[in-house]
């Protein structure tokens, strides 16, 4: 598992498209200084907000293009073939694939956010537990988002995966709206199924702090705890049915 780990890490280190990546999440987190300028009275939440949100959706396009795309090569380059071949188990395959790519994200991630933390240094902005939790909870996103990727491209399509995927990531930070609309409703059935619906999905919104930085602050050590333990044992139940369904699955030559 830790020669697939090494490799993959490697492998996805040298693709070109990942650095083009970066380079406009860098450029895009840069730009916020100039964003700041040119708004007036909440220069500092614009410069916050923004660059938070540009290390979240740069992570996002990196996990469901760059490292799907990856994955799927094993299998349509016919590679798996000669991995499998080898006295590998294909939980060590998964699970090797899954900390290599979680390598890179936690590398990219911590790049970016030094580069925004130097941003908050030089206009001045105060560096709050909440921002760094807010990073910390960016980086757990883009965990869970990867574990659903691996766990969908067992079955789907690539592209079926990239969409099944984004689209449980966005109905994943929409729940309070959706609960809010049937609350509005009064439609108590439907309002207790989506409650139930929810727990099937990622605590996304839940890590979604960045959206109150600068707003509300009154955070309890137990939340940020809590979601941290509750994101792992997401990922790692996830991650568990990927190798119960890759185990079983069949590849056509």
């Amino acid at each position: 598992m830790l020669n697939i780990t090494k490799n993959t890490f490697k492998e996805i280190v040298r693709n070109r498209f990942l650095y083009l990546i970066l380079f406009f999440a860098c450029v895009f987190i840069l730009f916020s200084l100039a964003l700041g300028n040119l708004t007036i009275g909440q220069s500092e939440k614009v410069i916050v907000d923004f660059g938070l949100g540009m290390i979240e959706i740069f992570g996002l396009i990196g996990v469901l293009f760059v490292w799907s795309q990856l994955l799927f090569k094993e299998v349509d380059g016919k590679t798996i073939f000669l991995i499998l071949s080898k006295p590998i188990k294909r939980q060590d395959f998964i699970l090797g694939k899954f900390f290599g790519f979680s390598g890179t994200i936690a590398l990219i991630v911590l790049f970016q956010a030094i580069l925004f933390l130097w941003v908050l240094l030089l206009k001045n902005i105060e560096i709050t537990n909440l921002i760094l939790w807010a990073l910390f909870f960016t980086f757990l996103k883009l965990e869970i988002l990867l574990s659903i990727v691996f766990f969908f491209s067992t079955f789907m399509s690539n592209i079926m995966t990239i969409m099944v995927s984004l689209m449980v990531y966005l109905i994943s930070h929409s729940f309070s709206l959706i609960i809010d609309l049937f609350v509005r409703l009064q439609d108590s059935i439907m309002l207790q199924a989506i409650r139930v619906f929810q727990i099937i999905f990622p605590p996304m919104q839940a890590l979604n702090v960045k959206d109150v930085i600068g707003s509300f602050s009154e955070f309890s050590i137990k939340f940020f705890m809590y979601n941290s333990v509750y994101s792992f044992l997401y990922i790692l139940i996830i991650l568990f049915f990927t190798v119960q369904i890759f185990s079983r699955k069949t590849f056509e030559d």
